[in-house]
Protein backbone atom coordinates (compact mmCIF):
# COMPACT_ATOMS: atom_id res chain seq x y z
CA UNK A 1 0.00 0.00 0.00
CA UNK A 2 1.68 3.56 -1.17
CA UNK A 3 2.19 5.73 2.11
CA UNK A 4 0.54 8.91 2.22
CA UNK A 5 3.39 12.19 1.57
CA UNK A 6 2.16 15.02 2.31
CA UNK A 7 3.67 18.32 1.24
CA UNK A 8 3.49 21.12 3.08
CA UNK A 9 4.58 24.64 2.36
CA UNK A 10 7.05 26.82 5.03
CA UNK A 11 6.72 30.21 3.91
CA UNK A 12 9.28 33.14 5.13
CA UNK A 13 8.74 36.25 6.83
CA UNK A 14 9.80 39.73 7.07
CA UNK A 15 9.52 42.12 10.42
CA UNK A 16 8.52 45.56 8.97
CA UNK A 17 8.55 46.58 12.32
CA UNK A 18 10.71 45.31 15.13
CA UNK A 19 11.41 47.37 18.37
CA UNK A 20 13.36 45.04 20.99
CA UNK A 21 12.59 46.22 24.75
CA UNK A 22 14.86 45.78 27.88
CA UNK A 23 15.97 41.77 28.51
CA UNK A 24 13.63 39.90 31.23
CA UNK A 25 14.25 37.86 34.09
CA UNK A 26 14.22 34.77 31.64
CA UNK A 27 16.81 36.34 29.64
CA UNK A 28 14.35 36.84 27.03
CA UNK A 29 13.44 40.27 25.21
CA UNK A 30 9.68 41.51 24.93
CA UNK A 31 9.33 42.32 21.26
CA UNK A 32 6.64 44.57 19.46
CA UNK A 33 6.85 43.38 15.75
CA UNK A 34 4.82 43.38 13.08
CA UNK A 35 5.65 40.19 10.81
CA UNK A 36 4.58 39.73 7.53
CA UNK A 37 4.50 36.37 5.63
CA UNK A 38 5.82 36.16 2.12
CA UNK A 39 4.53 33.83 -1.04
CA UNK A 40 8.30 32.41 -0.85
CA UNK A 41 9.98 29.55 1.11
CA UNK A 42 10.97 26.07 1.93
CA UNK A 43 8.88 23.01 1.03
CA UNK A 44 8.74 19.46 2.77
CA UNK A 45 7.67 16.26 1.95
CA UNK A 46 6.44 14.07 5.24
CA UNK A 47 5.71 10.38 5.54
CA UNK A 48 4.93 7.97 7.92
CA UNK A 49 7.35 5.04 7.82
CA UNK A 50 7.67 1.59 9.72
CA UNK A 51 10.50 2.30 11.32
CA UNK A 52 9.64 2.31 15.21
CA UNK A 53 11.23 5.70 16.71
CA UNK A 54 13.33 6.20 12.94
CA UNK A 55 13.32 9.96 12.23
CA UNK A 56 15.21 10.40 8.12
CA UNK A 57 15.95 13.88 7.38
CA UNK A 58 16.94 14.92 3.79
CA UNK A 59 17.76 18.72 2.98
CA UNK A 60 18.34 19.78 -0.58
CA UNK A 61 20.64 22.58 -0.17
CA UNK A 62 20.68 22.89 -4.33
CA UNK A 63 18.27 26.25 -3.89
CA UNK A 64 20.61 27.98 -1.92
CA UNK A 65 23.75 27.56 -3.72
CA UNK A 66 23.76 30.91 -5.09
CA UNK A 67 22.89 32.54 -1.80
CA UNK A 68 25.80 31.47 -0.51
CA UNK A 69 24.35 29.72 2.32
CA UNK A 70 25.01 26.22 1.94
CA UNK A 71 26.31 24.59 5.02
CA UNK A 72 29.65 23.00 5.38
CA UNK A 73 29.82 19.21 5.99
CA UNK A 74 28.55 18.73 9.50
CA UNK A 75 28.40 22.04 10.31
CA UNK A 76 24.39 21.50 11.14
CA UNK A 77 24.19 18.85 13.79
CA UNK A 78 21.18 17.18 13.58
CA UNK A 79 19.88 18.12 17.17
CA UNK A 80 20.21 21.77 15.62
CA UNK A 81 18.37 20.96 12.56
CA UNK A 82 14.47 22.35 13.28
CA UNK A 83 12.85 19.55 11.47
CA UNK A 84 14.24 17.13 13.87
CA UNK A 85 13.36 19.06 16.92
CA UNK A 86 9.85 19.98 16.10
CA UNK A 87 9.77 15.75 15.76
CA UNK A 88 11.78 15.05 19.09
CA UNK A 89 9.53 17.75 21.12
CA UNK A 90 6.26 16.08 19.27
CA UNK A 91 7.42 12.85 20.59
CA UNK A 92 7.49 13.85 24.01
CA UNK A 93 4.35 15.84 23.62
CA UNK A 94 2.32 13.13 22.35
CA UNK A 95 3.90 9.69 23.00
CA UNK A 96 4.08 9.26 19.42
CA UNK A 97 6.84 6.28 18.62
CA UNK A 98 6.60 5.92 15.09
CA UNK A 99 8.76 5.88 12.45
CA UNK A 100 8.64 9.43 9.99
CA UNK A 101 10.64 10.45 7.04
CA UNK A 102 10.95 14.10 5.67
CA UNK A 103 12.62 15.82 2.84
CA UNK A 104 12.73 19.37 2.78
CA UNK A 105 13.36 21.84 -0.21
CA UNK A 106 15.58 24.78 1.30
CA UNK A 107 15.25 28.24 -0.44
CA UNK A 108 15.50 30.20 2.41
CA UNK A 109 18.86 31.16 3.13
CA UNK A 110 20.52 30.35 6.37
CA UNK A 111 20.87 33.01 8.84
CA UNK A 112 18.83 35.73 7.08
CA UNK A 113 16.50 36.85 9.25
CA UNK A 114 13.30 35.52 7.03
CA UNK A 115 12.79 32.57 9.88
CA UNK A 116 13.30 29.84 7.69
CA UNK A 117 14.02 27.11 10.15
CA UNK A 118 11.19 28.54 12.39
CA UNK A 119 8.82 28.19 9.53
CA UNK A 120 10.34 24.63 9.08
CA UNK A 121 9.05 23.56 12.47
CA UNK A 122 6.26 24.81 12.37
CA UNK A 123 5.07 23.54 8.98
CA UNK A 124 6.54 20.23 10.98
CA UNK A 125 4.39 20.51 13.69
CA UNK A 126 1.54 20.61 11.17
CA UNK A 127 2.31 18.20 9.23
CA UNK A 128 2.78 15.45 12.53
CA UNK A 129 -1.09 16.88 13.44
CA UNK A 130 -2.71 15.73 10.31
CA UNK A 131 -0.63 12.06 10.08
CA UNK A 132 -0.26 11.40 13.48
CA UNK A 133 -2.63 13.60 16.00
CA UNK A 134 -5.60 14.83 14.04
CA UNK A 135 -7.17 15.62 17.49
CA UNK A 136 -4.28 17.52 18.93
CA UNK A 137 -5.55 20.86 20.15
CA UNK A 138 -4.12 24.19 18.34
CA UNK A 139 -3.18 25.29 22.31
CA UNK A 140 -1.58 22.53 22.27
CA UNK A 141 0.58 22.91 19.16
CA UNK A 142 1.43 26.53 19.86
CA UNK A 143 2.51 25.43 23.34
CA UNK A 144 5.11 23.14 21.10
CA UNK A 145 6.04 26.21 18.61
CA UNK A 146 6.83 28.29 21.39
CA UNK A 147 9.17 25.75 22.73
CA UNK A 148 11.06 25.94 20.13
CA UNK A 149 11.85 29.13 19.62
CA UNK A 150 10.25 32.36 19.73
CA UNK A 151 9.39 32.50 15.78
CA UNK A 152 7.86 29.62 15.80
CA UNK A 153 4.18 30.43 16.82
CA UNK A 154 3.67 32.81 14.27
CA UNK A 155 4.21 30.36 11.26
CA UNK A 156 1.26 28.35 12.77
CA UNK A 157 -0.76 30.85 10.86
CA UNK A 158 1.15 33.00 8.91
CA UNK A 159 -0.23 35.88 7.26
CA UNK A 160 -0.04 39.24 8.84
CA UNK A 161 -0.15 39.69 12.50
CA UNK A 162 1.67 42.45 15.50
CA UNK A 163 3.39 40.32 17.36
CA UNK A 164 4.83 40.95 20.92
CA UNK A 165 5.91 38.85 24.24
CA UNK A 166 8.46 36.59 23.47
CA UNK A 167 6.54 36.06 20.30
CA UNK A 168 3.47 34.16 21.68
CA UNK A 169 1.13 37.22 21.52
CA UNK A 170 -0.10 37.06 18.01
CA UNK A 171 -3.13 39.42 16.78
CA UNK A 172 -3.85 38.65 13.40
CA UNK A 173 -3.76 42.10 10.99
CA UNK A 174 -5.18 42.89 7.88
CA UNK A 175 -2.56 41.69 4.82
CA UNK A 176 -0.68 44.66 3.15
CA UNK A 177 -2.59 44.41 -0.50
CA UNK A 178 -1.00 45.83 -3.82
CA UNK A 179 2.95 45.70 -2.72
CA UNK A 180 6.27 43.48 -3.94
CA UNK A 181 8.36 42.84 -2.04
CA UNK A 182 12.72 42.65 -2.77
CA UNK A 183 14.38 40.35 -0.43
CA UNK A 184 18.52 40.88 -0.12
CA UNK A 185 20.68 38.40 0.95
CA UNK A 186 24.10 39.65 1.34
CA UNK A 187 26.10 36.76 1.31
CA UNK A 188 26.69 36.62 4.80
CA UNK A 189 24.31 35.65 8.03
CA UNK A 190 23.88 36.97 11.20
CA UNK A 191 23.94 35.45 14.40
CA UNK A 192 21.24 36.11 16.41
CA UNK A 193 22.11 35.67 19.79
CA UNK A 194 25.28 38.22 19.03
CA UNK A 195 22.84 40.25 17.86
CA UNK A 196 21.10 40.53 20.98
CA UNK A 197 24.30 40.59 22.83
CA UNK A 198 25.28 43.66 20.75
CA UNK A 199 22.08 45.20 21.23
CA UNK A 200 22.08 45.15 24.87
CA UNK A 201 25.95 46.44 24.98
CA UNK A 202 25.56 49.41 22.46
CA UNK A 203 21.72 49.94 22.69
CA UNK A 204 21.23 54.16 22.25
CA UNK A 205 20.39 56.18 25.44
CA UNK A 206 16.48 56.31 26.02
CA UNK A 207 15.07 58.44 23.15
CA UNK A 208 13.02 61.57 23.89
CA UNK A 209 11.16 60.69 20.38
CA UNK A 210 7.96 59.86 20.97
CA UNK A 211 7.11 55.52 20.53
CA UNK A 212 4.53 55.32 18.44
CA UNK A 213 1.89 53.35 20.39
CA UNK A 214 0.56 49.60 18.99
CA UNK A 215 -2.82 51.24 18.05
CA UNK A 216 -0.71 53.91 16.02
CA UNK A 217 1.26 51.30 14.73
CA UNK A 218 -0.94 48.76 13.51
CA UNK A 219 -3.03 51.52 11.87
CA UNK A 220 0.03 52.59 9.82
CA UNK A 221 0.09 49.28 8.51
CA UNK A 222 -2.82 50.32 6.27
CA UNK A 223 -1.40 53.94 4.26
CA UNK A 224 1.15 53.61 2.30
CA UNK A 225 4.24 52.56 2.72
CA UNK A 226 6.14 55.66 2.32
CA UNK A 227 4.84 57.04 5.41
CA UNK A 228 5.20 54.00 7.41
CA UNK A 229 6.62 55.03 10.80
CA UNK A 230 8.58 51.52 11.39
CA UNK A 231 12.02 50.50 12.60
CA UNK A 232 13.71 47.78 13.10
CA UNK A 233 16.31 48.36 16.73
CA UNK A 234 19.12 45.96 15.12
CA UNK A 235 19.55 47.93 11.60
CA UNK A 236 20.70 51.09 13.78
CA UNK A 237 22.70 49.37 16.24
CA UNK A 238 24.31 46.85 13.01
CA UNK A 239 25.39 50.75 11.43
CA UNK A 240 26.59 52.43 14.07
CA UNK A 241 28.42 49.86 15.95
CA UNK A 242 28.87 46.44 13.95
CA UNK A 243 30.94 45.04 11.75
CA UNK A 244 32.39 48.07 9.73
CA UNK A 245 32.88 45.73 6.73
CA UNK A 246 28.93 44.69 7.04
CA UNK A 247 27.49 47.79 8.28
CA UNK A 248 28.68 49.63 4.61
CA UNK A 249 27.01 46.44 3.09
CA UNK A 250 23.76 47.11 5.02
CA UNK A 251 24.15 50.72 4.21
CA UNK A 252 24.87 50.15 0.29
CA UNK A 253 21.89 47.74 0.07
CA UNK A 254 19.74 50.20 2.37
CA UNK A 255 20.76 53.03 -0.60
CA UNK A 256 20.05 50.70 -3.65
CA UNK A 257 16.86 49.54 -2.54
CA UNK A 258 15.66 53.44 -2.18
CA UNK A 259 17.50 54.54 -5.08
CA UNK A 260 15.35 52.29 -7.09
CA UNK A 261 12.15 53.83 -5.70
CA UNK A 262 11.68 51.69 -2.86
CA UNK A 263 8.89 52.99 -0.57
CA UNK A 264 10.01 51.50 2.44
CA UNK A 265 12.98 49.82 3.43
CA UNK A 266 14.34 48.04 6.43
CA UNK A 267 15.81 45.16 7.81
CA UNK A 268 14.35 41.94 8.85
CA UNK A 269 14.97 40.24 12.38
CA UNK A 270 17.88 40.56 13.43
CA UNK A 271 19.57 40.69 10.46
CA UNK A 272 20.63 40.04 7.56
CA UNK A 273 18.42 40.41 5.20
CA UNK A 274 17.19 43.52 3.84
CA UNK A 275 14.12 44.06 1.95
CA UNK A 276 12.36 47.28 0.19
CA UNK A 277 8.59 47.50 -0.32
CA UNK A 278 7.61 48.77 -3.63
CA UNK A 279 3.77 49.65 -4.99
CA UNK A 280 4.41 48.92 -8.70
CA UNK A 281 5.59 45.25 -9.27
CA UNK A 282 7.61 46.12 -12.60
CA UNK A 283 9.92 48.38 -10.64
CA UNK A 284 10.34 45.66 -7.60
CA UNK A 285 11.63 43.03 -10.48
CA UNK A 286 13.53 45.85 -12.24
CA UNK A 287 15.27 46.57 -8.88
CA UNK A 288 15.50 42.63 -8.12
CA UNK A 289 17.35 42.43 -11.67
CA UNK A 290 19.59 45.31 -11.03
CA UNK A 291 20.77 44.37 -7.22
CA UNK A 292 21.21 40.08 -8.41
CA UNK A 293 24.13 41.43 -10.25
CA UNK A 294 25.94 43.03 -7.26
CA UNK A 295 28.95 41.20 -5.39
CA UNK A 296 30.03 41.56 -1.77
CA UNK A 297 33.35 42.46 -0.84
CA UNK A 298 34.28 39.05 -0.83
CA UNK A 299 32.78 38.00 -4.30
CA UNK A 300 29.87 36.85 -3.10
CA UNK A 301 26.79 37.42 -5.36
CA UNK A 302 24.03 38.95 -3.49
CA UNK A 303 20.74 36.47 -3.04
CA UNK A 304 17.64 38.67 -4.42
CA UNK A 305 14.31 37.19 -4.46
CA UNK A 306 10.95 39.35 -5.68
CA UNK A 307 7.77 38.42 -4.06
CA UNK A 308 5.01 39.55 -2.13
CA UNK A 309 2.74 38.71 1.17
CA UNK A 310 0.33 36.01 1.85
CA UNK A 311 -2.90 36.28 3.09
CA UNK A 312 -2.16 33.11 5.62
CA UNK A 313 -0.40 30.03 5.71
CA UNK A 314 -1.06 27.96 2.66
CA UNK A 315 -0.47 24.20 0.80
CA UNK A 316 -0.93 20.90 2.63
CA UNK A 317 -1.45 18.79 -0.29
CA UNK A 318 -1.11 14.73 -0.13
CA UNK A 319 0.60 12.75 -3.06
Amino acid sequence: MKETILRIEAPCKINVHLRVKDRRPDGYHDLESIFVALAFGDTLWVERTEEAGGCTILMDWQALQTAGSVPAEGALPLEKNSVYRAVSLFRVKTGFTGGIRVRVKKRVPLGAGLGGGSSDAASMLRALQVLVAPNLSQQELLEMALTLGSDVPFFLRGGTAFVSGRGEQILPLKRVEGVWVVLVYPGFPSDTAGAFRLLDQARPEPSLEKEEGITDLIYALEKYPGSWPYRNDFLRVFLEAGNQEQAAVYQRIVQELKGWGADFVGLSGAGSTCFGIFSREGVAKEAGIALSGRKTASNQRYFVQVTFPLAYVVNEGVE
